[in-house]
């Protein structure tokens, strides 16, 4: 029974109060509802909340600011603060608690969704298998039938909830870079950087910011290889204090082309030619050549991916560009240009390529499986930041445009200023939640980071956030947990498929008086973007000096090394004998006419065809002339880790001296190294002294192609076994060929000359990369062979034709 308080009361109006529609005109809210119950008395209380919040409001004072000089210095929102919190609530049973729904108690100002990711790590251990809604699973063995032998029954929701699910797990690829793989980490910056941006993670010395790095592919499926000829995306996403900074790069600091519009075509181009779908992962075919050839702004670029540069020989060894001229603007408004560099602290290394076509057979995954043992082990990546900062005049000075993205800034012109490392230091729980859902766009950035012109940049700015809606379903991609930044979220962006935030109170606009003004308007803290002042026509074209398409490419070919010269040359002899138009391949060698003469000669003998004449200019502009830059050599950085992480093989056979053999593989272990002990089958082999050791992996399994060194022990009887074994013999073979540092003691050597390993390089001189015990001690032979590890290669070995 509804109990009536005291008529004395006003309750005049308590009937609008109880309705959703129009009230009386008096703005005095009624003492009561007319009735003693709880609920009436918190819905009064929010209505009566609500109406004051709104009439602190009278009228808009910042519209003023949105007209003339004004709105250069933009204010913040007007805000008012409720008297109660039930004023912004959107309904006045929030105060009603539950298991699902909550405490009843509202945290306002609040955005829990940007939590760390702990609130959505899922461990069932000790757990009962359940379904989506949580019924547990009685059999998850058999479908339900109608008698053991009859058919499925329609009814059984668990099967169909699987099946269901199972059938849409996948979701569409990337459309390019759609083979990556990942991890998280901190980036630490050196120095307070304020005098030049205001962007959060540069604004004090020994500031973390937490990253999640994403390593990839451009041209190949999901599936395909690791180790194929491209460029390596390089994308690293921030979660700063003032949202989250994407720096979207790749392992190559310029691009293909000058102008997102032909972005589609450069793809298209790439890609499986469309008529069979045919090659994967490869740039080696007519569709690919014929539009290279016919875009000279592509000859940088070009020189690029057919250097070794297009095949590291793992994501911790390569180093990672912005790509793109950026600006960087302080709280003060002033802004300069800058290039981002990341430089690996292991060096710059690669593979040979006869050794990374071969390990795409033997391991497509092999620089994901790199990564993640080497994150796995403590032996964490690390890349340093180095900023190129210019001011727009000096920009004007450089003889080229920092707007193409056909070019870079010489460090010769512009050094590169070390301001920070990023370290990675943990593998994802789960690769499809964070490393495939992970959406990276050149859009995200913070205040302090800005964009320029850059046509190409421009495009991007677009296309990177407008792919992620329909890969991962819509506009609310921003709320899968690995894309959630740690900076709070306030915003009027509602609905949408797969929406997971549950807003409160019913002011979904700005501005409002219902909900205080809130969410407002930041002003100047908020992101403002530079006020560049731009006079000019709208005109679709490039800039006169976007026509130099060849002083770049010069510049890198003339900068390195003989053996790097001789790789390109390979690499486009490859590439263009396995295109069928003899008319694409007389294209490009006539494009590289412009870039060197004995570039374009040695591609053309190759391929078994006169120099042509030099393709046409663009521009009657003349050409400038660069000094080699040593940086664009991968021989610059050979990097501060010795042999850490570098893989050893230790080939072992009935026979091997034992001790010899663990002793060895303690001093490897010891310096970082990764030795594996490789015999023709895994099991317990004796050795010459009594003991026994434990093949690791076979010769079928762990190809030579997946070490970086080896050693062949001492020990007559394993040696003669391995000399009888044509797999043993190809192993050492191809780590020759390969330039790949390699050790024999004492009887091993009968290996290396049953193989044929020359002993001398073909110059005649001491191979510095082949030690043999018997010239020199154990002791001092390992010193020597530690040292070869960790440069590398020995590239003297190199000959055309192969010696071995």
């Amino acid at each position: 029974m509804v109990k009536r308080k005291n008529p004395a009361s006003s309750i005049t109006g308590a009937g609008s109060i109880l309705s959703t529609v129009s009230g009386p005109s008096d703005t005095k809210p009624p003492d009561s509802l007319g009735s003693t119950e709880a609920a009436s008395s918190h819905l009064l209380e929010k209505v009566s909340a609500g109406q004051e919040l709104s009439a602190q409001m009278p009228y808009n004072p910042t519209k003023s600011g949105e007209y003339g000089e004004a709105a250069r210095t933009p204010q913040p929102g007007a805000n008012v603060a409720p008297t109660k919190d039930s004023a912004t609530a959107s309904t006045a049973t929030e105060i009603n608690p539950s298991p699902k729904v909550g405490a009843g108690q509202p945290l306002t100002g609040s955005n829990p969704a940007v939590a760390p990711l702990d609130r959505v790590r899922v461990d069932a251990g000790g757990q009962m298998l359940t379904t989506n809604q949580g019924v547990k699973v009685a059999d998850n063995q058999n479908s339900l039938k109608i008698g053991l032998r009859g058919p499925t029954a329609l009814e059984d929701f668990i099967l169909r909830e699987k099946i269901t699910h199972f059938d849409h797990e996948r979701i569409p690829e990337r459309v390019v870079h759609a083979r990556g793989s990942a991890a998280h980490g901190y980036f630490e910056s050196y120095k307070d950087l304020s005098d030049l941006t205001r962007a959060a993670p540069f604004s004090q010395a020994g500031k973390r910011t937490p990253v999640f790095v994403r390593f990839s592919t451009v041209a190949g499926e999901r599936g395909s290889a690791d180790t194929v000829r491209d460029v390596r995306g390089f994308a690293v996403k921030f979660y700063t204090d003032e949202g989250n900074w994407d720096l979207v790069g790749n392992n190559m600091p310029i691009f293909f082309i000058q102008d997102a519009m032909k972005f589609p075509d450069l793809v298209h181009a790439v890609k499986p030619e469309p008529h069979n779908a045919i090659p994967q992962a490869s740039s080696a075919h007519d569709t690919f050549w014929d539009f290279m050839s016919l875009m000279p702004e592509t000859a940088h670029m070009m020189l690029w991916i057919m250097s070794d540069r297009a095949i590291p020989r793992s994501l911790r060894m390569m180093q990672g560009f912005g790509v793109h001229t950026f600006r960087l603007v302080n709280a003060q408004g002033a802004s300069v240009f800058c290039k981002f560099h990341w430089n690996p602290i292991a060096g710059t290394h690669s593979l040979a390529w006869d050794e990374a076509v071969k390990i795409a057979g033997a391991d497509g995954d092999f620089h994901r499986r790199d990564l993640w043992e080497a994150i796995e082990a403590g032996a964490y990546p690390e890349w340093e930041l180095g900023l190129q900062i210019f001011s727009e005049a000096e920009a004007e000075q450089f003889g080229f445009d920092v707007l193409d993205p056909t070019k870079i800034v010489p460090e010769e012109l512009v050094a590169v200023m070390p301001v920070g490392k990023m370290t990675l230091n943990r593998n994802p729980d789960n690769f499809f939640a964070e490393t495939e859902q992970v959406a990276f766009c050149t859009a995200h950035v913070v205040p302090g980071i800005d964009f320029t012109n850059d046509p190409l940049l421009q495009g991007r700015i677009h296309s990177y956030i407008d792919t992620q809606i329909s890969r991962l379903g819509g506009p609310n991609f921003h709320e899968i947990p690995i894309n959630a930044p740690l900076a709070p979220v306030f915003n009027n962006q509602r609905d949408g498929m797969h929406r997971q935030a549950i807003h409160r109170g019913r002011a979904n606009y700005e501005p409002n008086s219902l909900g205080g003004g809130c969410p407002f308007q930041a002003g100047m803290q908020g992101y403002t973007s530079f006020p560049e002042q731009i006079t000019a026509d709208k005109v679709r074209g490039k800039a006169e000096l976007f026509a130099d398409h060849y002083s770049q490419a010069r510049l890198f070919w003339n900068s390195q090394s003989p053996v790097e010269q001789a790789h390109i040359i390979s690499a486009f002899r490859f590439e263009l004998t396995r295109v069928q138009t003899p008319a694409v391949r007389q294209r490009v060698v006539s494009l590289l006419v412009n870039v060197n003469q004995v570039l374009a000669a040695s591609v053309a003998q190759g391929l078994g065809i006169e120099v042509p004449a030099a393709m046409p200019l663009a521009s009657n502009l003349p050409i400038p002339e660069y000094a080699p830059s040593p940086t664009l050599s991968l021989l610059f950085r050979p990097g501060q880790l010795g042999i850490r992480t570098r893989r050893v093989a230790v080939l072992v056979a009935a026979g091997v001296d034992g001790a010899m053999v663990q002793s060895i593989y303690a001093a490897l272990l010891a310096d970082g190294a990764v030795p594996r002990l490789v015999g023709n089958q895994l099991g317990k082999l004796a050795t010459s002294d009594g003991n026994s050791l434990d093949v690791e992996i076979s010769l079928e399994t762990g190809p030579s192609v997946l070490y970086d060194a080896v050693v062949v022990p001492d020990g007559a009887a394993a040696t003669k076994a391995w000399t009888l074994d044509a797999h043993a013999l190809d192993f050492v073979r191809d780590q020759y060929r390969h330039g790949k540092p390699m050790l024999a003691i004492g009887t091993g050597s009968a290996l290396l000359e049953k193989a044929g390993i020359p002993v001398a390089l073909p110059d005649g001189s001491a191979d510095p990369a082949l030690i043999d015990t018997n010239s020199t001690g154990l002791a001092q032979a390992l010193v020597a062979f530690k040292s070869a590890l960790a440069k590398h290669r020995a590239f003297e070995r190199e000959t055309n034709p192969l010696r071995v």
